[in-house]
């Protein structure tokens, strides 16, 4: 072996741990997280012989015979484990499946030869489309039902896609209402964080060690305790409504909990620190002669600000935007403990599928819209940062 060979081999050797974490903490939760999402085989797991003769059903009238008595083999010759995710599934799909599909595995069990039993005579339903529909589009393993429906659509007995009946779903008006909230966190950590950073950067010595300090310190806290403490702060009688009723402000507590307004402010303080960081980092490199050079030269300081400072602090600007969005979109612990009914985000409706009814298959479609969004502004963030390189790099 050369020199050049064993090089390449010691260097893979010393990336290998890092490759191998990489594998198995990131790349194979998000690709079970992905494969479950669609991917869902329980019909043709329990009813094989069903999945492959339906197929040759062109979806008009009622399928032949050679699919009633496939039926009939599938569940004389199936176990009511197997049987058991492929009825909910059904159920789930066109309501009445669950009874039809036990009076038709009774049939097929006590029959003798599933040849010879009138399938019209088991249940008057089967003569209705819309149950060998249900079977027809479940039978294939891997199905775009989940991501449908984590935007409120569905397929028609057509297969066209269409919006769900009002009242059935309402993830769309979760996911917008996260992104909104994500948005208007954003939005109020930038108005505090940025003037907060810049403040942090003019100054020297302990000042600007306390001011640090003040931003660590909570990051170092953990994210219970401190949601555990607006908890208690925004109570009616808590040390703010407290405040402000002792100052004559106020006659009577505001309602500052259990309600979006809550959520704002324990979460605006609990991510203000990802605003900050990176926008510090980037105004601390700015020369600190550039401002009074620009007061040299005639420049108002809101002006200089406008037209030097702020340019220059964009790529920081856009970094802390970024991490604060992202990490807003996936809260949990603020909104749940804060919150009310109507401020919860998307992050309880996957603890919901998932700890709860383990709809696994809902709980990765709503990550996986997650997983795109971020991603897209991942990329956003990368064109604007490029685009930014020569006047704030």
């Amino acid at each position: 072996m050369n020199r050049a060979a064993s090089g390449r081999l010691t260097a893979a050797a010393l990336v290998s741990p890092m490759i191998l974490f990489l594998a198995v903490f990131f790349f194979w939760p998000l690709w079970t997280m992905i494969s479950v999402s669609v991917h869902d085989d329980a019909i043709a797991r329990a009813l094989p012989l069903t999945a492959s003769a339906i197929g040759e059903w062109d979806g008009e009238g009622l399928p032949g015979r050679e699919v009633e008595t496939a039926l009939l083999a599938d569940l004389k010759a199936s176990e009511a484990s197997v049987v058991g995710p492929a009825v909910r599934r059904l159920n789930s799909d066109v309501a009445g499946f669950r009874s039809l599909m036990g009076k038709t595995t009774s049939a097929a069990k006590d029959a003798a030869d599933v040849n010879a039993v009138d399938f019209a005579g088991i249940d008057p339903r089967w003569a209705d489309p819309r149950f060998w529909s249900a079977i027809r589009s479940g039978a294939s393993a891997y199905t775009d039902r989940n991501l449908l429906a984590s935007l409120d659509l569905t397929r028609n007995a057509a297969g066209s896609i269409e919006n769900m009946p009002a009242g059935s779903s309402a993830n769309r008006l979760i996911i917008w209402r996260t992104f909104s909230i994500a948005g208007l966190i954003t939005l109020c950590t930038l108005a505090i964080g940025l003037p907060y950073a810049m403040l942090a950067a003019a100054t020297t010595g302990w000042k600007r060690n306390a001011l640090l300090l003040a931003v660590l310190l909570p990051l170092w806290t953990s994210l219970l305790v401190r949601t555990a403490a607006w908890f208690i702060l925004l109570q009616d009688q808590g040390i703010i409504n407290r405040t402000l009723i002792d100052l004559g402000l106020i006659s009577g507590p505001l309602p500052l909990i259990f309600n979006r307004v809550g959520v704002i402010i324990a979460m605006t303080h609990v991510l203000l620190p990802f605003m900050v960081l990176p926008i510090y980092s980037v105004i601390s490199t700015i020369p600190k002669s550039l401002m009074p050079a620009a007061a040299s030269m005639g420049a108002s300081p809101l002006r200089a600000f406008w037209r030097i400072l702020l340019p220059l602090s964009v790529p920081g600007i856009l970094a802390g935007s970024l991490l604060v969005f992202m990490v807003a979109l996936g809260y949990y612990i603020t909104p749940a403990l804060v919150g009310g009914p109507n401020d919860q985000m998307i992050s309880s409706v996957i603890a919901f599928y998932a700890l709860q009814t383990a709809n696994w298959g809902m709980a990765g479609a709503l990550g996986l819209i997650l997983l795109v969004v971020t991603t897209i502004l991942y990329l956003v963030y990368g064109r604007l940062s490029r685009s930014g390189a020569p006047t704030g790099a």
